[in-house]
Parts: C-alpha cells; sequence; structure tokens
C-alpha cells in the first residue's frame, strides 16, 4: 500500500480539527506551504515531553522552516561531523593524508561499539580513512578521540568551525570528557575511561539509571543549535568548506551511516540517499543529514531532541516523523 503524505494527513487534520482551528488556519502566514512544515514540526513534538529543535532548508533554497532553530541542544555525537570537517581541512593542506597510519593508546579506548569492542587488546593501528569510517558510520568515540587529538584538540575543531562561518555551534570535549559531563562524572583521575566509569557507578549505582541530565542539557558546551547544524551542512555539501574531493569523500562516508534506522531513515523509502550523522546520550536524541529525494533534489535536516523521560521510541518516532514530513514537502514543492 502506498505511504499517504504526512504532510497531506497533517492538512487534512487541521481542517477537520473543529472551529477553534479556523481563525489559525485564516491567517494569510499559515497558508504557506513553509509555515504548515513548521506546523507539522510543532504537532510531531508533541509526542515527546522533552524539546525538539528543528532547521530544515533545500540545498537550493534560501529559507529554513523550523522550531526552536535557535535554541541550544547538546550535539551528543553530531559534533564529529565538525571534527571531520577539520581533518579534512589538514588533509586539503597536505598536513595530512588518508592513508596516514595511527597508532591508537590503549588509555583513549572509549566505550562504544567498534574499536573498544572489536579491537579490546593493545596494538591498535589504523589509518585516517579508516578512523573516520568508524566515527561517522558507527559513531565509534575511540576512533573520534584519536581524530580531535590530531585536529588540534576541541579548540582547533571551534576554530575551524568559526573560520566557515559557523557560531551557533561549539566543541569543547572529546568524546571521553562529554560522557563525563553527561554522567555527571566529575574530575576524573584515572587512567582510563573504562575505570574512571566503573568507579563511579560503584560509587553511585543510581547513576545508570538517571532521566535527563537538566544542567547538561542546558550547558553551553558541545552544543548547537539546529540552525548552525543545517548551516555547516550545506557549506559542506556546497563544497565551501574543503575541496571538491573531501567533500565527495566525506558526503560518501556519511551516505554509509549504519546508525538510526528508526530515525530520519525511519519513515522514508528504503531506497533513499542520505548523508547523516545521529547522536545520542542519556535523554538526548539527534540525527542531522542531507537527504536525495527522487530525481536528484536534495536538502539538509537537523532534528534534535533533549529532556525527553518516554525512551527511545518515543525520541525515534519524533524524529522519523519529522524527516518524513520534511521528505513530503520537498518532494511536492515547486
Amino acid at each position: 500500500m502506498r505511504r499517504a503524505p504526512l504532510l497531506a494527513l497533517f492538512t487534512a487534520a487541521l481542517l477537520a480539527s473543529g472551529p477553534m482551528a479556523a481563525p489559525v488556519l485564516a491567517a494569510p502566514a499559515a497558508a504557506t506551504a513553509q509555515s504548515r512544515l513548521s506546523d507539522a514540526f510543532k504537532l510531531f513534538a508533541e509526542q515527546t515531553d522533552g524539546t525538539v529543535g528543528v532547521a530544515v532548508q533545500a540545498v537550493d533554497g534560501k529559507t529554513m522552516a523550523t522550531l526552536n532553530a535557535g535554541t541550544t541542544f547538546p550535539m551528543a555525537s553530531t559534533f564529529k561531523i565538525a571534527v571531520a570537517g577539520k581533518i579534512f581541512e589538514r588533509i586539503d593542506k597536505g598536513e595530512l593524508t588518508l592513508e596516514q597510519m595511527v597508532t591508537v593508546d590503549p588509555k583513549l579506548l572509549v566505550g562504544s561499539y567498534g574499536m573498544a569492542v572489536q579491537t579490546p587488546h593493545p596494538g591498535i593501528a589504523l589509518s585516517i580513512y579508516n578512523l573516520l569510517e568508524f566515527m561517522m558510520t558507527q559513531s565509534d568515540n575511540t576512533s573520534t578521540d584519536v581524530l580531535v587529538a590530531l585536529a588540534g584538540g576541541p579548540a582547533g575543531v571551534t576554530a575551524w568551525l568559526r573560520g566557515q562561518g559557523i557560531t551557533g555551534q561549539r566543541v569543547d570535549g572529546d568524546t571521553a570528557r562529554l560522557i563525563y559531563r553527561a554522567m555527571g562524572i566529575e574530575n576524573p583521575s584515572l587512567p582510563t575511561f573504562k575505570e574512571n566509569v566503573e568507579a563511579a557507578i560503584k560509587a553511585d549505582p543510581a547513576m545508570r539509571d538517571r532521566g535527563p541530565n537538566v544542567p547538561f542539557n542546558a550547558d553551553p558546551r558541545d552544543a548547537s543549535t539546529p540552525e548552525a547544524m543545517v548551516q555547516l551542512l550545506l557549506r559542506i555539501h556546497s563544497g565551501k568548506a574543503m575541496s571538491a574531493k573531501s567533500t565527495k569523500t566525506l558526503i560518501e562516508i556519511m551516505e554509509r551511516c549504519r546508525t538510526g534506522a528508526t530515525r530520519l531513515k525511519g519513515l522514508l523509502p528504503s531506497d533513499t540517499v542520505i548523508a547523516h550523522k545521529t547522536g545520542t546520550l542519556n535523554s538526548v536524541a539527534n540525527d542531522v543529514g542531507i537527504i536525495t529525494l527522487p530525481g536528484g533534489k536534495q536538502f539538509a535536516i537537523a532534528v534534535f531532541v533533549k529532556g525527553d523521560t518516554k525512551g527511545k521510541e518515543v525520541q525515534d518516532k519524533v524524529i522519523a516523523d519529522i524527516g518524513r514530513v520534511a521528505y513530503d514537502h520537498f518532494l511536492t514543492a515547486n
């Protein structure tokens, strides 16, 4: 059965919602496709008890459809896009190469599916290309922290963002420091990430089951507005952020992303090409990327969720619904 476009269903729901909705529909601003899209974002966001931020823009467009687009959200692993950007800048300058081998210090192993699970023993050396692949497709935290160091640390990544004209996004730590803050681990002093986390949980077993970390969700560090993330995606896609070769390589890696099957991808046709990056941390659920429509049109989208207590299924559904309604909007746009 062919799926009815979500935007059409949303519009029909508004028309059928009774007399109270009529004055809103009569307003000139609500008659535009873009305002209807923003209204749809708001409706789908009501499924969660957290805060949802959205920004969407056609790659050849000039205006965004948004929801809380100027609010900062924890990036979680979506910050890895900026890390990749800085690494490719160094590659374009001849300071690094994709083939360059990097030895991984065992002390840098950070829990996540990837290196910490697949290669748990000392003696790891990977090319920068493979580190980028692990970081962007599996969201491997160890690869990320190795690359953050090669990028000149968090300050180097943020400086790259400012050089790209992105002011609403900042990187303040590697993934180990990011996770420590999200868990409320202050002043970790043991040699490895694993030891620090285990010691913290032993001291406070309730740490495993805590709900949203309110201070973390409001922290300006390692955060982005949805608008800034879409600006970054559009700049990368346009080829302005790096060389044509590096642009092609990064986008192709992002198209191989294995995470987020039930987020932006969740309600899209199975053959949809999407170059994206997810982020997950405590009550934070994010998915951002470039989606290609049948016929080749493309749009950038960033969906952030923070402070939700209903769980992964609801968070993912919100992101999937918003991704689908945006897809339908651009599919039918003139």
